[in-house]
């Protein structure tokens, strides 16, 4: 990045009201996804579900323009999500064109891996810097629960080293539940361990409305360490930034490291620092929020840039969300048996 830009981006940096600077934007590009996991799209609830009319998804054009928005306020990187952001299929080309954009350290895509060995090339060319592949076990009857039963985890697995003959520095998203693939989580991090890919493990939360999610399904990071360093001497590395959400442990053997993303135990909403762009252009302040801001119709109704960055900044500057932080509290004072508080499905916004 040049000096200029970074000054720019120093100079036009907005805070919200908690001081949290806006870094990271996530931009899902799809609400639509080829499995069906329990923890975000339910098949009895999603299999027959109208998702958005392909002429409400943002276009590559619209896309590249409200990133450069958010670039100028301050943000860093880019992350496209979904849905499974590899069934859009003019994918590369929006990713070409955030590579066009000047400002952004990286630009990374969050897949579920099913399609990435036909797409890996071709996303290196364009410009992508960085594929994180959510897998959440290697034991094909264990993948096939934890998603619904939609694929096989030898097309994963291709797409991973598609990824890596292409180039790209690869990290794995592991939703932890217990019962459920907890008892596999060794043999993944066994498999991986040696080979540049880096396994994160994520507490199962209690995002959107329709998971069933209970406290006592959560595996504790800190739990789930003590169970690995049975097996491997790990050691605490620092954070690259301020604001990673994973801790990370390197193995002291040097094979590599994993991380642990805590958003139950350890709630890191204190340096959170991401604001969320769905595949119909809302804009989402929170991973768990109940509503969002609608930037698509003024986008389309003639927004100058100064407009968007106007709009874009009052949003953040008026933010204050910090549920995590919260839950405990609003879990423990909520009546028995009362109905759950509205929020927006992790597949709209992108996770």
């Amino acid at each position: 990045m040049s000096q200029t830009v970074t000054q720019w981006q120093n100079q036009a940096a907005v805070k919200d009201r908690l001081s949290r600077p806006l870094r990271d934007l996530r931009i899902s590009v799809i609400d639509r996804c080829n499995y069906r996991c329990p923890y975000c799209m339910p098949a009895e609830l999603y299999d027959n579900h109208k998702f958005l009319p392909r002429g409400h998804w943002l276009t590559p054009g619209e896309i590249k323009r409200v990133a450069s928005v958010f670039l100028q306020l301050g943000v860093r990187k880019l992350r496209l999500t979904g849905g499974e952001p590899l069934l859009r299929r003019d994918i590369v080309d929006i990713v070409a064109g955030l590579a066009e954009l000047n400002g952004a350290d990286d630009i990374a895509i969050t897949t579920n891996g099913s399609r990435l060995a036909e797409h890996a090339a071709a996303l290196k060319q364009a410009g992508l810097s960085r594929v994180t592949v959510s897998l959440d076990s290697l034991d094909p009857d264990v993948f096939k629960a934890m998603n619904g039963g939609r694929g096989e985890v030898s097309a994963v697995l291709a797409g991973i080293d598609a990824a890596r003959k292409a180039g790209f520095p690869i990290k794995l998203n592991t939703v932890v539940e217990r019962g459920k693939n907890d008892h596999t989580l060794l043999d993944l991090v066994d498999h991986f361990r040696g080979t540049g890919v880096i396994v994160r493990f994520i507490e199962f939360m209690d995002v959107g409305t329709v998971n069933g999610w209970q406290p006592q399904q959560v595996v504790p990071s800190k739990e789930l360490l003590e169970r690995l360093r049975a097996r491997w001497a790990l050691s605490p590395v620092d954070g690259n930034y301020r604001g990673e959400v994973a801790k990370r442990y390197a193995f002291d053997d040097g094979q590599g490291e994993i991380g642990f993303i805590s958003s139950v135990s350890e709630p890191f909403c204190g340096n959170c620092n991401r604001a969320r762009l769905s595949a119909d252009g809302t804009v989402y302040t929170c991973l768990f929020a109940s509503s969002g801001a609608d930037l698509r119709g003024p986008l389309r109704s003639g927004a100058s840039d100064s407009d968007l960055v106007g709009l874009l900044q009052n949003i953040w500057r008026n933010r204050m969300d910090r549920y995590s932080e919260i839950r405990g509290r609003l879990l423990e004072h909520k009546p028995e048996g009362t109905e759950k508080s509205e929020r927006v499905e992790m597949y709209r916004m992108g996770g």
